[in-house]
């Protein structure tokens, strides 16, 4: 069992494989076709997203500033570079299979731009404040991230500017998030 959860990745597999044996033993009474494949995925992508959303927001930046200054590296060297690379590729993916479920159930441009009625605008409200905290992971956050990370080359004084920029975007998206999530369990669209 140590080798089997020890292992990451043998993890993930393990779960996929779980997963899809589930979808099977249910596909009589649940349908498994692309929409519901991609919603599975989108759900996955969205907790990995702004489960570190939260985690960055929770956690991290408030801890940081307990932190000695001998034992930040451990944090800005290793952790937060690889809580960003998914964080990001969570955003990416959140936002791709959304819109992707969106255009195969027909009403992914009426939401968007608001021509739909009822719920059909309300998730378009939900696609649009997920479009905007993709925007700024992309955008804000990972940039200046970057630069406070030392990832890229940057000044004491660009990586000053880089942190309030990084905070105000990611706090957007925390508060951005509580509305979202209303709109797209609310929406309840096939």
């Amino acid at each position: 069992m140590a080798k089997l959860f020890g292992n990451l990745h043998l993890v993930l597999a393990v779960g996929l494989v779980l997963a899809i044996a589930v979808m099977m033993a249910f596909a009589p009474s649940a349908t498994v076709d692309a929409n519901s494949v991609l919603r599975w995925l989108h759900l996955f992508f969205g907790v990995l997203w702004i489960g570190l959303l939260y985690y960055l927001n929770f956690v991290q930046v408030p801890t940081m500033p307990k932190i000695p200054a001998e034992l930040k590296k451990g944090v800005t060297g290793y952790i937060a570079p690889n809580v960003f690379f998914f964080f990001r590729y969570g955003a990416l993916l959140t936002v791709l299979t959304g819109l992707a479920i969106a255009f195969i159930n027909g009403y992914g441009h009426q939401a968007l731009s608001f021509s739909g009625e009822g719920n059909v605008n309300l998730i378009g409200l939900g696609m649009w404040m997920a479009i905007i905290m993709f925007l700024n992971v992309w955008v804000i956050i990972w940039p200046a991230q970057k630069k406070i990370l030392g990832i890229v080359e940057a000044s004491d004084e660009e990586k000053a500017k880089a942190a309030p920029r990084a905070l105000i975007a990611s706090r957007t998206n925390l508060l951005l998030s509580l509305p979202m999530f209303y709109t797209m369990v609310s929406a309840n669209l096939g």
